[in-house]
């Protein structure tokens, strides 16, 4: 262990590098503009300029060259010659079986190393039911992908398998824009409503500690999300 990378201890035991303040700046940098993507703030094909992100974020472009390469292996941006980086496009077709590998992933989260939740981490996923009641009252698109989002989070949080981690990840933003690019010909209010179920349900079985109940319960609902999304793909044009 070097005393440039001190370690602490993961939630399941294990240990990792603690992260330094440059490697803590990029990983703020990286979700920043991963989400902008996700949530269609950088539109499907839209350029990305390195030398405009870097004055917005007051960097040099060597940490924005270095988000965007990560970006690009995640699928998200693509770089053209002659045209520089873009966002890339939309399509269910071409993702299909990202969502049926999804799937199949989510059982594991609760069978490999799960992480027992504190009432600490309980207490934040009672926060996110909290906010489905104002999102009920004024239903929003883009504030239930955030939701959306933020509860990817915590059961990220849950897993304690590294590369399970690593993998759900990449596919999770994958995916994401193609549900909030589907919304306005999908009912926002069911969504909203079906969404909050599984939040609710997660919940239940994290309180009693059951977590590979978690798995199971996560994988129904990316089954009946990506059904849902068939059922619109197969009456809507290729997007972009």
């Amino acid at each position: 262990m070097s005393v440039a990378e001190p370690s602490t201890a993961d939630g399941n035991g294990s240990y990792r590098p603690q992260p330094t303040p440059s490697r803590e700046r990029f990983d703020r940098l990286y979700a920043t503009i991963r989400d902008r993507i996700c949530l269609l703030e950088y539109q499907p094909l839209q350029h990305l300029s390195e030398e405009e992100l870097a004055a917005e974020f007051k960097v040099s472009r060597t940490p924005i060259r270095r988000v965007l390469s990560r970006l690009e292996a995640e699928g998200l941006v693509e770089s053209r010659h002659g045209v520089g980086t873009i966002v890339t496009s939309i399509s269910f077709a071409a993702l299909s079986q990202v969502y049926q590998l999804r799937m199949e992933l989510a059982v594991l989260i609760g069978r490999l190393d799960p992480i027992p939740r504190s009432q600490q981490d309980l207490a934040r996923v009672r926060a996110l039911l909290a906010e489905f009641d104002e999102l009920e009252r004024h239903a929003e698109a883009k504030a239930l992908a955030r939701l959306n989002m933020d509860f990817y989070q915590e059961l990220r949080a849950m897993t304690g398998n590294v590369p399970l981690r690593d993998i759900s990840d990449r596919l999770y933003f994958m995916t994401h824009r193609i549900w909030l690019s589907a919304v306005p010909h999908l009912n926002l209010q069911d969504e909203i409503v079906i969404f909050r179920r599984e939040v609710a349900d997660i919940l239940a079985a994290m309180e009693i500690g059951d977590l590979d109940a978690v798995g199971y319960i996560r994988r129904s609902h990316i089954s009946m999300a990506f059904t849902r999304l068939q059922r619109y793909a197969a009456g809507a044009p290729e997007s972009q």
